[in-house]
């Protein structure tokens, strides 16, 4: 029987996932050990996650330099050295910055791990910070943070957030060039020390794994004497933000980037859920009424998109596009309609559907390998979340309905009260 392509084939509606449990363990000194152990293939990832990123910084740079420097030298091996041997083991190394964390990232082979921690705790325990290799991350980060100011798309977002946050706290702070020229290495040693080389961290294991490995974690992790830092380090954020719009002027750029929102909250917030669900349809997939307005019908970009992003002490709401200049208000004006199209008409239950059976699908999709389940196990344990928090996730995006959508619409999404950031001109 030929296949008549003018029919959508069936489709199954995923209501539950189930997500693998980690195993946990704390070491002798007291750092948590979380193993995901599932995959077919004889590879593992470790990550040893430290609360040490520009949240806990004395001196602006101090975190990021902190990490990055860790493969630059230790007492007894060279950067050149240090490469070199992570690249005989066939292993690939990250070492990740954030507002909120620092992380020493490495895949390898599942045979290969005793080797890996042996560098992996030479990096936490003995390293070096020379300063010729320091003076070329710096010249490096400079060269890099002058080419992305060039970006209509870096200006915007950094001022966006700095408007949002305030341009000193954490989550507002952008890289400053003569920051980073004035950093002495004193402080970022100071960092290392406090944070990485006496601090507690989280060790996050996922692949293919066997109780000789937990061992090996036991044996290089667990012996090392911790030194928890004294004292819970608060930033206040101001009550309100600013809502006033901004244009950052660049005569020789032919486009404009707009970024436009609000804060908001982080996963333990009541509205979590059905805010997500708003966002999707306002602009969270390729099929969102932005994009159908203003990409498809309108033509005004190539693409347009909002989110709701969620840090470990707050979260933000923020639609996002790139635009020709003379373009900038009509695409402001466009967007505006849209967010009072969701506070005023009711969403058809069709429209709903199809928005909440895409979330659960890309959902249930991102859960197709170790690394991708120990990404959300790995959420739960540093934000503090309940262990069912992602179990219920579908159920949860399933039970938003219409008039939730019409809720949130008006009490998050009032563009009186977002800020507006143009970097290019208008």
């Amino acid at each position: 029987m030929p296949l008549d392509r003018t029919v959508a084939p069936d489709f199954k509606v995923i209501n539950t996932v189930s997500l693998p449990e980690p195993q946990s363990y704390i070491l002798d000194n007291g750092i948590a050990l979380h193993v995901i152990n599932i995959g077919e293939q004889p590879v593992i990832r470790l990550e040893c996650i430290f609360e040490a990123g520009t949240w806990h910084e004395q001196r602006s740079g101090a975190s990021y330099f902190a990490i990055k420097m860790l493969p630059e030298g230790t007492r007894s091996k060279t950067s050149t050295a240090i490469h070199e041997a992570f690249d005989k083991l066939g292993a690939f190394t990250e070492m990740s910055h954030n507002s909120d964390r620092i992380a020493i990232v490495v895949y390898c082979l599942s045979r290969f791990l005793p080797e890996v921690l042996a560098l992996v705790s030479e990096l936490i325990g003995e390293a070096t910070f020379p300063d010729k290799e320091l003076e070329e991350l710096k010249n490096i980060t400079v060269q890099n943070l002058r080419v992305s100011k060039e970006k209509t798309a870096y200006l915007a977002t950094t001022e966006f957030r700095a408007q949002l946050f305030g341009s000193l706290h954490p989550y507002g702070k952008s890289q400053d060039e003569a920051e980073i020229i004035a950093l002495p290495s004193e402080d970022i040693i100071a960092h290392y020390d406090r944070f990485i080389k006496n601090g507690k961290f989280t060790v996050v294991l996922a692949g293919q794994i066997d109780d000789s490995h937990i061992g090996h974690i036991q044996n290089f992790f667990g012996k090392n004497q911790i030194v928890a830092p004294t004292g819970q380090i608060i930033h206040s954020l101001a009550s309100s933000h600013p809502t006033e719009e901004m244009v950052i002027d660049r005569l020789e750029s032919v486009q404009s980037s707009i970024r436009m929102g609000k804060r908001l909250f982080n996963r333990h917030h009541a509205d979590y859920f059905k805010m997500l669900v708003t966002n999707e349809i306002l602009g969270g997939y390729f099929g969102s009424r932005l994009m159908k307005n203003i990409r498809e019908e309108k033509g005004l970009t190539y693409g347009i998109s909002s989110h709701v992003a969620t840090l470990r002490n707050a979260g933000y709401f923020m639609i996002g596009t790139d635009v020709k200049k003379e373009f900038t208000q009509q695409t402001i004006d466009e967007i505006k309609k849209e967010i009072y199209r969701l506070q005023t008409e009711v969403i058809s239950e069709e429209e709903l559907s199809v928005v909440k059976n895409f979330m659960a699908g890309e959902f249930a999709g991102s859960l197709n390998t170790a690394f991708e389940v120990a990404d959300r196990q790995k959420t739960l344990i540093l934000d503090k979340l309940p262990t069912d928090f992602f179990m219920n996730y579908i159920s949860r995006i399933h039970a938003t309905t219409s008039t939730d959508v019409m809720e949130m619409a008006h009490k998050y999404l009032r563009p009186d009260e977002m800020t507006i950031v143009i970097a290019g001109g208008k």
